[in-house]
């Protein structure tokens, strides 16, 4: 996942991380003090909490089981690991084959950040159903997120109108209104959530990993991170090295660019995939209905844009589909190619007037349910990045760069570059320019690229298989499309992945599945 504040991270201050970059080399138990010895109190799980985005408590298990859910005790600032605590909320379903099979507990995140994995394992559950034969499935709420002392900022009334709000600026008014709102938004979360917001590094949820394999028992920590999961693993990997187990990383973020090489990446991302889902809809044997022509098809996208910054049309009452709202759901469409006929569909009432389908798609982007009500998903998406990313982008320098957006996406490039002034007005400063994951020691890491990814592009893998260091870092390659690849249900993805999380098998370094 990777919402447009997301693309750009509250850091403690300097003698803080000082601090923090020296507790890395000190051992284990004295590191979390008693904390390793709390015992996790597992109940079936309740139904998701708003923050975590509501619906119904998770189905039972194939063959009967149940998803158990409890609260793990953490230190609030991990500078002071005695002092202040804050819940880190779990779930997990325990293995389905023997105790004597058992290698441990498999630990998940999914993204964002921001994501909340109490709510999402239990909904992707079934396709690790093979992974269960052996592992404990275990998921959590990083700290900031869902029940984990979530951030807050905005009322639902308000993230409504923030959303309607134009983020794609064309003159001097417009640049001051997004401005002003961004600032609004951040003085919010400053006020709801101050106690908070210096304590959402990855660093400090590397940390809860490490405390979290301790408490479940673990003597190393099996860890399968999915999108930013991959940047969450290999700081984990960074900071524990000789702790991390066997760890996969698919859809990978590049660790060696700032935020705006990675806005840059991603506006190429989305744009290859936008040329992708053209190239397939005029490709079938039957008529596109959105062009004839792949160029067509974009152009026709293009001019729906445009027509809607002049004049909004209806989408879900009372709110109007605008040019932020339809750009927002055209990104999201564009993450698994299973979205593809929705975008299909969305255009072609779009044209016709009606834009339901595509706000549809800009609300599961924004984390807002169909009872008007929104996950924490976007504050602790801007919170934890604001937080880890040091540059703040003021207007001129969105202005200075803007032509080279465009060039990498005429259709995404000016919505990607002005999410760059997300963190200007963010109250705690950022802690590096990019993370540091290099990782000497460390047992082999599996790193999964998916040629078509729109959001975390292809060429991520590579570099973090170079910055995990010699001989920890293997690169496989999926060419497909969407964001990710092992729930693309490649037989040979698959195949790799669960061949060296089962039985420790290590594919060949550059192995390619299609």
């Amino acid at each position: 996942m990777a919402n447009r504040s997301g693309l750009r991270a509250v850091a403690l201050t300097t003698t803080a991380v000082l601090l923090s970059a020296a507790l890395a080399g000190c051992g284990g138990k004295e590191e979390h003090g008693d904390l390793t010895a709390q015992k996790l109190d597992w109940q079936d799980c309740p139904a998701p909490s708003d923050a975590e985005g509501g619906g119904s408590a998770p189905s039972p298990l194939p063959g009967g089981g149940k998803w158990q859910c409890a609260t793990m005790k953490a230190p609030l600032d991990w500078s002071r690991p005695k002092g202040d605590t804050i819940d880190i909320a779990l779930i997990r379903a325990r293995t389905s084959g023997p105790a004597d099979k058992r290698i441990g507990s498999l630990v998940f995140n999914f993204g964002g950040p921001g994501g909340s994995g109490v709510s999402t394992l239990p909904a992707f559950g079934s396709d690790y159903t093979a992974l269960r034969t052996r592992y404990d499935l275990v998921s959590f709420d990083p700290r900031g997120v869902g029940r984990s002392a979530p951030v807050e900022c905005e009322s639902n009334a308000q993230l409504d109108e923030y959303f309607q709000q134009d983020a794609i600026p064309d003159n001097a008014a417009e640049r001051a209104q997004l401005l002003q709102r961004t600032q609004q938004f951040n003085a919010a979360c400053e006020k709801n959530s101050k106690k908070i917001l210096p304590h959402v590094r990855t660093t400090d949820a590397a940390r809860d990993m490490d405390l979290m394999r301790q408490v479940l028992g673990d003597a190393k920590l099996h860890y399968f991170g999915i999108s930013y999961g991959t940047e969450l693993g290999g700081v984990y990997a960074h900071l524990f090295p000789r702790r991390l187990g066997r760890a996969v990383l698919d859809a990978v973020v590049d660790p060696t660019q700032n935020p705006e090489q990675s806005a840059l990446g991603q506006a190429r991302g989305f744009q290859l995939a936008l040329d992708n889902f053209a190239k397939d809809c005029t490709s079938k044997t039957t008529d596109c209905p959105i062009g004839d022509t792949e160029q067509e098809v974009k152009d026709r996208i293009a001019k729906l844009l445009a027509e809607l910054e002049k004049k909004p049309i209806p989408g879900i009452f009372p709110r109007q589909l605008t040019q932020t709202a339809a750009t927002n759901g055209i990104a999201q469409s564009l993450y698994s190619k299973d979205f593809w006929e929705y975008l299909t569909e969305g255009l072609e009432e779009a044209y016709d007037g009606d834009g339901k389908i595509l706000m549809l798609l800009s609300d599961s982007m924004n984390g807002r349910n169909e009872n008007g009500e929104y996950s924490n998903v976007t504050a602790a998406n801007v919170a934890i990045n604001c937080s880890d990313e040091k540059p703040r982008y003021t207007a001129d320098d969105v202005q200075r760069r803007l032509p080279e957006f465009r060039a990498a996406s005429p259709l995404f490039g000016d919505y990607l570059a002005w999410g760059m002034v997300s963190c200007t007005d963010w109250a705690v400063p950022g802690a590096a320019d990019h993370p540091d994951v290099s990782a000497p020691g460390a047992a082999p890491i599996l790193v999964v690229g998916n040629t078509g990814d729109p959001a975390t592009p292809y060429e991520g893998a590579r570099k973090m298989v170079e910055a995990l260091g010699k001989g920890v870092g293997v690169e496989l390659t999926y060419k497909g499309q969407g964001h990710g690849a092992y729930d693309s249900k490649n037989k040979c993805v698959q195949g790799a992945v669960n061949g060296y999380l089962l039985d420790g098998k290590v594919p060949k370094a550059g192995t390619v599945c299609s």
